[in-house]
């Protein structure tokens, strides 16, 4: 695929782009790994971390031992985590205007007979209520 994203699988590119990351707002860094490996781990820069700018998710990957397998399993982690925060984002747009739509409409009318009923009801129980007498 030829574009910003050549360097990537078509998947993962088509991923990107229908989440409207753009590569100029990705850092891209080859650091040090970490953990167990020995010498090998602190003389290469296999481990791969990204971090998208305008939304601040930082990935860092070090599954493999190969920099160009960490550096697509990097991206591929990027794009799954910020189609998720755009969904993130949509499920709670729609549950704010699920909740304005369930307050603001009308009751039903076995609901609005319950009501009257319970209102009923309690207003017998506080008229039955007495002053409390003096011993």
């Amino acid at each position: 695929m030829t574009g910003e994203f050549a360097f990537l699988d078509d998947a993962v590119a088509a991923q990107l782009q229908a989440a409207g990351v753009r590569a100029a707002d990705v850092e891209e860094r080859f650091v040090r790994g970490a953990g167990p490996g020995g010498q090998k781990i602190n003389k290469t820069s296999s481990t791969v971390w990204l971090r998208h700018g305008p939304t601040g998710i930082e990935v860092r990957c070090q599954r493999e031992r190969s920099q160009a397998r960490n550096r697509a399993l990097a991206w591929l982690e990027l794009a799954g985590r910020i189609a998720g925060a755009a969904d993130a984002v949509r499920a709670e747009k729609r549950q704010v205007r699920e909740q304005a739509r369930r307050r603001t409409r009308q009751k039903s009318r076995a609901q609005k007979a319950r009501m009257v009923e319970t209102k009923r009801r309690r207003t017998k129980q506080k008229t039955q209520r007495g002053r409390v007498a003096d011993e």
